[in-house]
């Protein structure tokens, strides 16, 4: 029986050169059985890789998937076989790094279904891969090709809207998982993991491969690798570094039930039930002076040294200007 990773069937959008801008996995898959991966790879004569099927691999799959009892798998590809948009399936043998864009599309559906949390799943070169895309009332359409789309919408009498110029799209046009809250859909990328209960209010922003536990309360940046756990909220204007964003390959995380001030930020790991009062972004290099329970100097260290460390309070002294942790 045939092993894979994950799998996925979807359809999806091409510009005229026949390169693929995008893919829409209705119900992606991890880990599926062995008895299904034999079923798909049988029935599309392929073990791996991405492919845009015929008809007759698809009837082949349906017929497969109806007859063995996975009916809701199969009333999807019945619904792609009525369709004329290109059809992609995509299947994984293992975890590695994505080298075409229905796979890249495939791992950030694996994210946003929460199938995956942030770094469980191998993105390396993600952005080689994909496409910049313009985002647009009509869909997605090649930069290259969009000075005359939208010519022929203004001539048709039906102009586009352009929503945005970008390699990732919103994921709420994708999945909307249960549960949660978004004030403002475009700020949170497809790729993110959103955790039941989190909401994100109009300045909140979640990157891709980057997300939250649930419940949380996100008002503040959440940056790319970034993952914040249950209880914990970012306020309005904080903003927590990335390995996108300064943060190189250094993972920060928060645990669980932290606070963010407003505009405050984090370039290190926060343990459990920690504080960054408003308007202090602390580094990984900031001097930070250590104070006992008496409120007594007990030494200076980098904050660096104090990364995922529980139940600290850093804050500024309003005399002295000194970054202070308690």
């Amino acid at each position: 029986m045939s092993s894979l990773y994950s799998f996925g069937i979807g359809v999806g959008t091409k510009n005229s050169r026949g390169d693929w801008l995008e893919v829409f996995y209705p119900v992606p898959l991890l880990y599926p059985t062995k008895e299904l991966g034999s079923i798909v790879t049988s029935s599309l004569g392929v073990q791996s890789g991405d492919i845009e099927p015929t008809t007759d691999q698809l009837l082949a799959l349906y017929s497969a998937l109806n007859y063995r009892g996975h009916t809701d798998l199969a009333k999807s590809v019945k619904v792609l076989l009525e369709s004329n948009r290109p059809v992609s399936v995509t299947l994984l043998t293992s975890d590695t790094a994505p080298c075409s864009v229905p796979q890249a599309y495939l791992k950030l559906h694996l994210l946003s279904h929460r199938l995956v949390k942030p770094h469980q799943t191998d993105l390396s070169g993600i952005f080689g891969v994909l496409k910049n895309v313009a985002w647009t009332s009509a869909g997605a359409i090649d930069i290259e090709e969009l000075p005359g789309k939208l010519l022929q919408a203004r001539l048709d009498g039906k102009p586009l809207s352009v929503d945005c110029v970008d390699k990732f799209p919103k994921m709420v046009d994708y999945v909307v998982p249960s549960g949660i809250r978004i004030a403002d859909t475009s700020r949170v990328r497809l790729g993110a993991y959103v955790g039941e209960g989190t909401t994100v209010m109009h300045e909140g922003f979640i990157n891709f491969n980057a997300g939250t536990e649930g419940p949380n309360m996100i008002e503040g940046r959440v940056s790319a690798g970034v993952f914040c756990g249950a209880g914990s909220d970012v306020g309005g204007g904080a903003s927590i570094m990335g390995t996108l964003s300064g943060g190189g390959s250094m993972v920060i995380s928060l645990g669980e039930k932290c606070l963010l001030g407003a505009n405050s930020g984090a370039g290190i790991s926060l343990g459990d039930r920690c504080t960054i009062e408003a308007g202090l972004y602390i580094t990984a290099g900031t001097i930070v002076t250590l104070l006992d329970a008496q409120n007594r100097i007990s030494g200076k260290a980098k904050a660096r040294e104090l990364s995922g460390h529980s139940d600290l309070l850093f804050r500024r002294n309003s005399l002295s200007g000194a970054v202070e942790c308690l």
